[in-house]
């Protein structure tokens, strides 16, 4: 699962107009206008080897949504003392961007741990609250364990029965 299909299902989800998906990008740091929105949010056909109306969106840029995502949902928070003004990429060459989706629609959404199991639960599938706390823990940390795309679909299906019924 590319970048460009974790943000249709994402919009999808949670009924995000272009507009919006616009506004959020511009949050996070991209400026990206509505054409532009509608082409990363074109489906990518695997029989074409490349699409001239798709624009690919890159790890940072999907960084950029999700921060623009918080920043959209739960508004604008003003930076302590010390602090630089805009967050630093939370993406590094080998970080999984499943990890990354989990824990910052957990924070836009402002959802619980049991409101994340609900979700999984909705789309049919069984998580412990172990086996989630190690999906949301720092790279690096010993009991860090890596969200696969299966695991990345069934969140967002979740969220799609959630919201939309």
């Amino acid at each position: 699962m590319d970048n460009n299909d974790i943000l249709i299902r994402l919009r999808y989800a949670l009924e995000i107009k272009n507009k919006e998906m616009a506004e959020i990008f511009k949050l996070g740091g991209v400026e990206v206008t509505v054409p532009e929105v509608i082409k990363i949010l074109t489906r990518s056909d695997d029989d074409e080897a490349e699409n001239d109306d798709q624009i690919k969106c890159n790890n940072s840029m999907f960084d950029s949504f999700l921060n623009g995502f918080i920043v959209f949902k739960r508004g604008k928070q003003d930076p302590k003392p010390g602090q630089p003004d805009t967050p630093e990429t939370s993406l590094k060459k080998s970080a999984n961007v499943n990890n990354l989706l989990l824990k910052k629609v957990k924070i836009a959404l402002s959802l619980t741990t049991e409101d994340m199991l609900d979700i999984f639960e909705k789309a049919g599938i069984t998580v412990t609250k172990g086996e989630l706390g190690a999906l949301l823990r720092k790279e690096g940390h010993k009991n860090y364990k890596e969200c696969g795309d299966k695991f990345a679909r069934n969140f967002l299906k979740g969220l799609a029965i959630k919201y939309r019924g």
